[in-house]
């Protein structure tokens, strides 16, 4: 009878440790489970709904009741804002510059003052302006040499006038004509198979797809030099912006497609360099930041971390972007929490859009009197709330990037010259992005240095308020008779501050 209690009392703890263990996964599968969910709602947010991250006053407070903050000094209290500088009206541009040609069409006089003209008289008249366009004119130019052969001696060979040097010596590709291609497949985003059948069809010239992209790759070899005179500049700036996107690129060894980086850099107010690689290693940074000294502003990839821990010489600055852009996901994981986080990050960017204008010894005395108080609270927030959420949250994710860059993240307080963010270079990412999206990869791994080149030079006019389709026509005309030397001054901010000064004599 003993036996028998004992048996059944050791049935029931084996199954009570085994309710005890099932009851343990449930727990934990329901956990993950609610954490699929959550990432399942953000992907469709991403995917579907909007992409803006601004949280309404309103909703952050309430969102921020009920949340327990230190509470050990007047360092807790909200910092005050700086005053904001009142908005200057801008002056409206016209819709249609005054340069514009304008062609006059006269509507003969009604029939009544026709049939008795000396009965009226004309007292004024109404002008309706229309903008009107006349498709783009392909046309050939000959370029005619005379011969002449010696009357003293008529054995000597024919003598000519030399031709002015071209972009493609025996070929027929003007620099207007291949200015036109350039612009339409790295400005317009128009891959070179539909510039063929747009050819083709409405002006009735057959010119494949292969003698462009020879001419493409001719073009990018001719502004090679101004690519590294740009190089130079950045390199000696002291102050970089750095970031890379996914290129797709085909006959990769073995066939198929391979994925490839355009790595951007950029410096605020000046020029933006792409560089190509087959590769996301850290060594890919060698070809521009190799002779680079000063600090460099970047993402939490790892392999920026990785090449500047060997040279002392470059400093990384982090991005509070980023750090936002992750609390924001974290927001229905932990709405109050994140709300407080937000509205903090927010105090930043006040700060930020009331020195934009300022110069870098003013933005840094007014970030270290505002923006150092609104960082200090936040980590110790950071560091509080860290063990209280877990790494794979999406919350415990934020706040363990946050706290893994923090001394990079305050590097914008040292230096007035250093931005918040590193927005301005993923909004050079753009125009890639777009490209990309339409001719889908490169046809070659060589084909990503050549797309750099032209990326940089019509990236670069527009950073500097140039119109891309005047500067390269000029500098294409201009290029086969100079030397490299002489071709520092076709940079863009060289090319632009050259045509001022002609204007202004």
């Amino acid at each position: 009878m003993a036996s028998e209690r004992a048996e059944l009392k050791k049935r029931n703890a084996e199954q009570a440790a085994r309710i005890a263990m099932q009851r343990e996964q449930i727990d934990r599968l329901i956990t993950e489970n609610r954490l699929l969910q959550r990432k399942v709602q953000f992907l469709l947010k991403r995917m579907f709904g909007s992409k803006s991250e601004q949280v309404d006053p309103r909703q952050l407070e309430l969102l921020l009741r009920g949340l327990d903050t230190p509470e050990d000094g007047d360092d807790e209290d909200p910092p005050p804002r700086p005053p904001r500088p009142g908005r200057k009206r801008r002056d409206r541009k016209p819709r249609v510059p005054e340069n514009l040609p304008t062609q006059d069409v006269v509507i003969d006089d009604p029939q009544e003052v026709r049939r008795d003209p000396n009965a009226y008289r004309c007292i004024g008249e109404e002008v309706t302006r229309e903008l009107d366009v006349v498709p783009a004119q392909y046309f050939v130019r000959q370029i005619i040499r005379r011969k002449f052969t010696s009357r003293v001696d008529p054995q000597r060979a024919p003598i000519m006038a030399p031709l002015p040097p071209r972009l493609v010596e025996g070929g027929y590709a003007s620099a207007g004509l291949l200015t036109d291609i350039v612009l339409k497949k790295y400005v317009d985003h128009l891959p070179l198979y539909r510039q063929e059948q747009i050819l083709r069809t409405r002006h009735g010239i057959d010119l494949s797809r292969k003698t462009m992209s020879d001419w493409v790759r001719v073009v990018a070899d001719w502004l090679q030099p101004i690519y590294q005179h740009i190089r130079e500049d950045l390199r000696a700036s002291g102050y970089l912006q750095v970031d890379e996107t996914p290129v797709r690129y085909c006959q990769r060894e073995g066939g198929g497609s391979g994925k490839g980086y355009l790595w951007v850099y950029h410096r605020p107010g000046g020029d933006v360099l792409y560089e190509w690689y087959t590769s996301r290693a850290a060594r890919c940074l060698e070809g521009m930041l190799g002779e680079f000294r000063g600090t460099v502003q970047c993402d939490g990839y790892s392999a920026y971390a990785s090449y500047a821990k060997q040279r002392p010489q470059i400093e990384l600055a982090a991005c509070w972007a980023h750090v936002r852009r992750r609390v924001h996901e974290a927001l229905d994981e932990a709405p109050a929490l994140a709300g407080w986080l937000l509205n903090q990050i927010a105090h930043l960017y006040r700060t930020e859009r009331a020195v934009r204008t300022e110069g870098p010894a003013s933005r840094q005395a007014v970030r270290a009197a505002h923006s150092a108080m609104t960082t200090r609270r936040l980590e110790k927030v950071l560091r509080l709330k860290l063990p209280q959420h877990r790494p794979t949250s999406a919350m415990g994710s934020a706040i363990h990037y946050a706290l893994s860059l923090w001394p990079q993240l305050l590097r914008f307080l040292e230096d007035g010259r250093l931005e918040i963010d590193n927005n301005l270079i993923e909004n050079a990412i753009r125009p890639t992005a777009v490209g990309k999206k339409n001719y889908l990869f490169f046809g070659h791994p060589d084909a990503g240095q050549r797309s750099a080149i032209l990326y940089t030079l019509l990236e670069s006019c527009k950073r500097h308020g140039i119109n891309p389709q005047l500067y390269l026509h000029d500098v294409l005309r201009r290029l086969p008779s100079m030397t490299n030397q002489q071709t520092r001054q076709l940079t863009p901010a060289n090319w632009l501050a050259s045509k001022r000064a002609d204007q202004a004599a």
